[in-house]
């Protein structure tokens, strides 16, 4: 008796040796956790009914907030950096020099008020300085300076009120409407046209005016030909600069509306609708002319105009992906075939997005078209769960309950389906924390991890009711589409063929295995892919011939199964990890890496807003024409000397000199000094004779009075001469085709130079607020976001998950994120805030569609590796592969809208779902076949490859598998 028991003991150490404490911990909380989820899915089998009408009922009633719907009205607070310098600058210098503190002269790139209205005019044929079509600029001015707008008043019967533009400008210190230098310079031409007088010069880029004034109109005046060489305008260093304009393709005009209060707001609101609509006509009128109107709401306007476009084809891809759901759910079989549950995952998914939609707008929230990639987020993570719980439910034993194959299901796949929605909220919720710095990617994935969330509730409970009623359907016989139950083959005979092939099925009785010839090589598995990665529970082999093997139910009718699951079985599994196929696909993973890695050199910020806009709109056509004819020069730079400095000594006017030397300029300073050289005054001289001088005499001129809104002037003491506290000087650069990309390099060197000047400056325009650290506020939520999840990988790799599943799905993500970032900029698709969306979406969906099937190649044990890399195509590939026909065909109608920000949005999405494709189809399998973890030991088998104990299968399988055992 003790011999035995010490015989036995040695069997049993040699079948279940002692795992290490890793192993140990891990297997404890996988069968807590499956024990779990198998106990949950049998209460949602239990309470069927209330699990599917709850969440129609609340999607239903959070439905009804629709009406607070709100839209983002701040689309620079959506698409620039939220915390950057260039704001606190653009605060310091309105707290300085507010646009209303100017009299005399303003510069539409430099300036940005509230409200205002610009129009870029070119000329079809010749010049815009042509007579013909300078007379029509110039009666196109007064019409606007003319043109009113009706307002109804606030109170009941008081009528309304007309307001016209001389009501709403900025006006001058004569209480004069301010306009641009060139209206004033084309009056000057046309009324010595009139008077049969010498046409003055016209000078670019900055030309001198009648009172002697010198103005700077290469921001107003584009496309200009001089009389120098070849047509090319010569600049000069100083004095009046460049030669004269010969002719010019286009002028700018804006038109600055002053909104004092909410009322002058709403007002200056319909003005900008009432110039649109009067430049329309006008171009209409004048077809030689072409017009190209923007306003302060033009932006705005156009960005959300996308997700008005989007409607009908999004409407569209619901269709589409609805009817491939379809397919992909059914089968020849009519009773075992669910083409219901493919509408019913879409419609789970619908669900989940009106419910978040109803929580966001009872919290206030606002709407903006980067929303638009959600759905699809959704869409990729829902039909995966719901593919995985079809695939799983059709391994389940069809002679169980429906409850008990539902919480089969459960146990099977939702700690793997809740470990990919773990992945999702992780880079979600890290992109939408106060660490990014990009109010459109923090708002979005804010979103759509409220979005993920519900969608994983829904489908643990709508889904899965659903599933519930389907399998009853299943047990009773029933067709899958229609619902009638189907009758046995002996009444089917004596139907049509047509009849006979829509209700095909085989019953219960059809599907009991067959004898199996003796000596033949028997093989009975029974898997339990846990969540994460499960064990296969056994294995038994004898010594027999290795071409004959008794499998599931499904193998012994091929022609029932699933298209792509035979598919995959029968010929993909086996071509994929064939020896001669692999080499091939290496080197294609390898040219994959190349054109990554050539792409990924070549990555550009895409910082312009206009970017992300619908097409054909006003935006569009208004920033083309702008850099066709007006990229000459950079917009004006205001150069801020924000403190008090000794402006009379020689050493700091040589430095101010000196760094404004090589732009076109406009500055008090230079004016000044040339002011006391003509007068055979001293440039050095004491701080009083300096400034009274300044303020006394040179501002007093009329051709400099203009410079008084360029200095501000603080008190000393009583009988003291002012000091002058703050300035500003104006600074335009030479530009060439890359404008952005010059402009940003001429932030940071400037920047730099601020550093280490005795002179405290500043230098703004309103275009660096989307300059700067732009790159890295975009990049740095991808960055944290991939940092999240191989940190959740890495420690999960101590608890839960295998460390060689976690060190692969970490390569994979990696690998599908450097691709998709690779392909997309050689597509030409740039980095700006929805790209970076769609990468981070990315992270999740590369880890939908690989991770169960590392999962299910590293759970197996004791069987070649090829032998497991097809089990794991056929278990997970499968379901991968259908949501990924299922996304690529919804992302199609997409393509079609006229719009830049849809159409960076299907790029990124679509090479997502490629690159996906690729590792979970392609590399991967092939790659398993000769990498870790190896397959060649099982702690279970003995030295010779067998089972050592029939008993072991016995306790851990059930009955069926018993019985198939003692056939053997």
């Amino acid at each position: 008796m003790l011999g035995g028991a010490t015989e036995l003991s040695g069997r049993w150490e040699r079948l279940d040796p002692r795992p290490r404490a890793a192993r140990m911990l891990r297997q404890v909380l996988h069968a807590g956790l499956r024990t779990s989820f198998h106990a949950l899915g049998r209460f949602v089998a239990g309470h069927a009914v209330f699990f599917a009408s709850a969440p129609v009922l609340l999607s239903i009633l959070l439905g009804a907030s629709f009406s607070r719907y709100r839209v983002e009205g701040d689309v620079e607070s959506l698409l620039a950096p939220k915390h950057s310098l260039a704001k606190i600058e653009g605060n310091l210098v309105e707290s300085l020099f507010p646009v209303n503190r100017s009299k005399h002269a303003l510069y539409s790139d430099l300036q940005t008020p509230g409200r205002y209205g610009r129009v870029i005019v070119t000329a079809r044929r010749g010049s815009v300085l042509d007579p013909l079509h300078l007379d029509t600029i110039l009666q196109l001015h007064r019409r606007i300076y003319q043109m009113q707008v009706t307002v109804p008043a606030m109170t009941v019967g008081s009528g309304s009120f007309n307001y016209s533009f001389s009501y709403l400008c900025l006006p001058d210190d004569r209480n004069i409407c301010i306009v641009d230098d060139i209206i004033r310079a084309m009056e000057e031409i046309q009324s010595a046209r009139t008077l049969n007088r010498s046409v003055p010069v016209l000078r670019y880029p900055i030309t001198q005016l009648a009172d002697g004034r010198q103005a700077y109109i290469g921001h107003q005046l584009g496309g200009v030909q001089g009389w120098g060489p070849g047509g090319a305008v010569r600049v000069q260093g100083t004095g009046v600069k460049g030669e004269g304009v010969r002719s010019a393709k286009a002028v700018q005009l804006t038109y600055y509306l002053h909104s004092r209060s909410g009322l002058m707001d709403r007002v200056a609101g319909q003005w900008e609708k009432a110039f649109c609509a009067e430049l329309k006509l006008f171009g209409s009128l004048h077809p030689k002319l072409g017009l190209y109107p923007s306003t302060s709401s033009s932006l705005r306007t156009d960005f959300q105009f996308s997700s008005v476009l989007a409607r009908r084809p999004l409407l569209a891809s619901l269709g589409v992906c609805g009817v491939l759901a379809i397919l992909c759910c059914s089968m020849r079989d009519c009773v075992r075939s669910k083409p219901w549950l493919g509408m019913l995952a879409l419609l789970s998914v619908t669900l989940s997005g009106l419910t978040a939609a109803g929580i966001l707008n009872l919290t206030g929230a606002t709407y903006n078209s980067t929303y638009l990639g959600i759905p699809f987020v959704m869409l990729g993570h829902g039909l995966f769960g719901s593919f995985e719980m079809l695939s799983s439910w059709r391994r389940t034993r069809e002679d169980q309950h429906v409850k008990e194959r539902v919480a089969s299901v459960f146990e099977d796949i939702m700690l793997r389906f809740s470990g990919s929605t773990m992945i999702h909220l992780m880079t979600l919720g890290l992109a939408a924390s106060p660490l990014t710095n990009m109010e459109a990617v923090r708002l979005f994935c804010r979103t759509a991890a409220l979005a993920i969330t519900i969608s994983y509730i829904y489908m643990l409970s709508f889904y899965s009711s659903c599933l519930v009623f389907t399998g009853y359907l299943e047990t009773r016989y029933r067709h899958g589409c229609f619902c009638r139950r189907v009758p046995k083959p002996d009444r089917l005979d004596s139907k049509p063929a047509w009849y006979r092939c829509l209700m095909y099925t085989r019953y219960q009785d059809e599907t009991q295995s067959t004898n199996i010839p003796h000596g033949a090589h028997v093989e009975t598995r029974t898997e339990n892919s846990s969540g994460v990665c499960g064990h296969t529970a056994s294995a038994i082999q004898t010594h027999s011939p290795p071409d004959i093997h008794l499998t599931t139910p499904t193998d012994l009718h091929p022609q029932d199964s699933h298209f792509l699951l035979g598919c995959v079985r029968r010929c993909y599994g086996d071509w994929i990890t064939n020896t001669y196929v692999k080499p091939f696909v290496v080197l294609l993973y390898l040219v994959y890496i190349s054109f990554g890695l050539m792409g990924f050199l070549q990555v550009t910020q895409g910082s312009d807003p206009s970017a992300l806009v619908a097409m054909d709109t006003a935006t569009v056509l208004y920033t083309r024409a702008q850099q066709r004819y007006f990229s000459s020069y950079s917009p004006v730079i205001g150069f801020y000397i924000y403190e008090s400095a000794p402006y009379w000594n020689a050493s700091v006017q040589r430095d101010l000199l000196e760094y404004a030397k090589g732009f076109q300029r406009i500055s008090w300073l230079e004016a000044y000094l040339d002011y006391l050289s003509d007068r055979n005054e001293s440039t050095s001289q004491p701080r009083e004779n300096f400034t009274r001088t300044l303020r006394q005499s040179f501002l007093r001129e009329p051709q400099f009075a203009h410079f008084a809104d360029d200095i501000i002037f603080a008190e000393r003491g009583q009988g003291e001469e002012p000091d002058v506290a703050a300035s500003r000087i104006f600074l335009v650069a030479k530009t060439t085709e890359n404008k952005r990309e010059e402009m940003s390099v001429l932030l940071d060197t400037l920047r730099r130079l601020s550093l280490t000047s005795r002179v405290r400056f500043l230098i703004f325009n309103p275009s660096f607020v989307y300059l700067d650290r732009y790159a890295t506020a975009v990049s740095s939520p991808l960055r944290h976001s991939l940092l999240a999840v191989l940190f959740l990988l890495g420690l999960s790799s101590l608890v839960v998950v295998e460390p060689l599943v976690s060190l692969w799905l970490g390569l994979t993500l990696l690998s599908v994120q450097f691709g998709v970032l690779g392909f997309m900029t050689l597509w030409g698709v740039e980095m700006d805030c929805v790209s970076v969306l769609s990468l981070i979406s990315a992270l999740g969906h590369s880890a939908d569609c690989s991770g169960p099937l590392l999962c299910g190649f590293a759970s197996g044990r004791g069987e070649s590796r090829t032998r497991w890399v097809r089990l794991a195509l056929e278990r997970h590939g499968v379901p991968s592969l259908q949501t990924l026909v299922c996304y690529s065909a919804a992302l199609v109608p997409v393509c079609t809208v006229r719009s830049n920000l849809t159409r960076t949005l299907f790029r990124c999405l679509l090479l997502t779902a490629g690159c996906s494709a690729l590792h979970t189809l392609a590399f991967l399998p092939t790659l398993l076949t000769f990498l870790p973890p190896s397959k060649s030991k099982d702690p279970r088998l003995g030295r010779d490859g067998q089972r050592q104990e029939v008993e072991c299968v016995e306790m851990n399988d059930s009955t069926r598998v018993v019985d198939q055992i003692t056939t053997v």
